[in-house]
């Protein structure tokens, strides 16, 4: 079967009652018919559940069907984005290690890194996505793990992962990309060399905001250091969380479809719009990585960018005149949703930090929903206008 459709069919072992949708197995423990069998699972001689916080059901089901979409060997389930990303870093790095990353990242995953990981005596380098001839010059011989998202949160940086692939192999360094915004049915990094994927199954996985999730896939002996440091932490998926996002995945590609279209729509009408500087859509001539983004992606995805005439208050102007549109600092739901950047999901860094990632005092980032194209186009166009 083609994988979309494998995702579909996954599912758990069906029960005595033979039912044909996976039910909830709400339950903070598992029972052994003896305590040899006990015993066995607890020397993990076996795949026999003992404990929510180390596996359960929906949470495998989940998580076999992310590793079927991304082509991965194995994956463990965590219970939001940030909690992937952090047990990806927390796992396999040690004090001495080092960290080159993309300096265009989302701001809770800066903060971990030019925060957190020192404290564990974890150092990091920033690379620019935009100078991809740089970025060698920054591994040092204790580097340990590359990290990207592709496309980049806000600013749609694209980044070459067949290059970046082969830079990691060729100094064998880990290789994390974070897919949140393209997700598997539009690229799949493992296919060019990445050794970890991570999500935020909070955005288009779920798709209508309704619960947190995350997950990494990737190589099997990397998964189980993940898995190892998730079990005694404790960052579990809960069970009623992972059978959403399950059931969401069975609509995933047909979704990113229509995002992506609304999208593309979107930015082609407002690309030349008088009030804005510019615009950014992965799909459009003008991004300035575009035939990156043509080689390894299947569409351009369900977020645009543009940057505001008027700076920081005009961004405020725009939000406040939304009258369709959500704000929120969500995304990939099926509801259009706006943001601002620099005075939300961004404000904690440094005025000069945001500008290194590309983050301007005006810049819109728009998750394009399921909605009409022209209620869309309406909504944006009137705030546009009213924050002259």
């Amino acid at each position: 079967m083609k994988p979309e459709s494998e995702s579909i069919r996954i599912q758990a072992e069906q029960s005595s009652h033979r039912e044909h949708s996976v039910p909830v197995y709400l339950t903070s423990s598992f029972t052994f018919e003896d305590a040899e069998q006990m015993r066995a699972a607890f020397a993990d001689e076996t795949d026999d559940n003992i404990y929510s916080r180390f596996s359960n059901p929906n949470c495998q089901e989940f998580t076999d069907k992310m590793c079927v979409l991304e082509g991965a060997e194995a994956g463990y389930a965590t219970a939001s984005g940030m909690s992937a990303v952090f047990a990806s870093f927390m796992a396999l790095l040690k004090s001495g290690d080092h960290l080159l990353s993309a300096r265009s990242i989302f701001g809770s995953t800066h903060t971990i890194i030019s925060k957190f990981l020192p404290k564990w005596g974890i150092t990091y380098s920033y690379a620019d996505p935009n100078k991809p001839e740089e970025w060698e010059k920054l591994i040092q011989p204790n580097t340990r793990m590359i990290f990207v998202e592709t496309p980049s949160n806000p600013g749609l940086d694209i980044i070459d992962l067949d290059w970046l692939g082969k830079l990691a192999k060729k100094h064998k360094i880990i290789l994390n990309v974070d897919n949140c915004f393209a997700t598997p049915v539009i690229q799949q990094p493992i296919f060019y060399g990445a050794d970890l994927v991570t999500h935020s199954a909070t955005k288009y996985i779920d798709g209508q905001g309704r619960v947190l999730g995350g997950v990494v896939v990737g190589k099997k002996e990397l998964i189980k250091e993940i898995y190892t440091f998730c079990r005694s932490t404790g960052p579990a998926l809960s069970p009623f969380n992972a059978w959403v996002l399950s059931k969401s995945l069975e609509t995933l590609s047909l979704r990113m479809e229509k995002h992506s279209d609304n999208a593309r729509l979107l930015a082609e009408r407002f690309q030349n719009h008088k009030e804005l500087d510019w615009l950014r859509y992965p799909f459009l001539p003008s991004h300035p990585q575009y035939a990156i983004a043509k080689a390894q992606m299947k569409l351009g995805g369900g977020v645009l960018t543009f940057q505001l005439k008027g700076g920081i208050e005009r961004g405020r102007k725009f939000l406040n005149a939304l009258k369709m549109a959500s704000l929120t600092a969500n995304l990939g739901d099926t509801r259009t949703i706006a943001t601002h950047p620099a005075s939300t999901t961004h404000a904690k860094l440094t005025e000069e930090e945001r500008i290194l990632s590309g983050i301007t005092p005006g810049l819109v980032r728009i998750s394009v929903g399921l909605e009409n194209i022209e209620d869309i186009a309406q909504d944006i166009e009137q705030a546009i206008d009213f924050s002259k």
